[in-house]
């Protein structure tokens, strides 16, 4: 099963997405855009970018768990991971996200 980018409204009234692998878990997630075609320009960039390792920084948060930024070629980050408790579960979601991201449908929720 694929991966789903699922298309949302926040609580404050911006577009945001998230990127899931095939088994439901969240592998990465968008701030916030002003308009939906925003989000969607987004969902396309991570798309494009995914596939590149030099697209992704890994990084070490303040609470010694591990993350990573998928960034676009203008070094803007496109989408955040969530927090790991190793750098091998880290590394894990990337190749998740480079699996899952280039073919994943779109879909709206509410």
């Amino acid at each position: 099963m694929s991966g789903t980018f699922e298309v949302y409204e926040d609580k404050a009234g911006e577009y945001r997405f998230r990127l899931k692998a095939g088994n439901g878990q969240a592998i990465l997630a968008s701030e916030g855009y002003k308009d939906k075609s925003g989000c969607l320009n987004g969902i396309e960039s991570v798309k494009k970018n995914a596939p590149d390792d030099a697209r992704y920084e890994s990084k070490d948060t303040a609470a010694g768990k591990f993350m990573f930024n998928l960034k676009a070629g203008n070094h803007q980050v496109i989408g955040s991971s969530q927090s790991y408790s190793t750098a091998a579960s880290r590394d894990n979601g990337i190749e998740s996200v480079k699996n899952n991201a280039p073919d994943a449908k779109v879909v709206e929720v509410a």
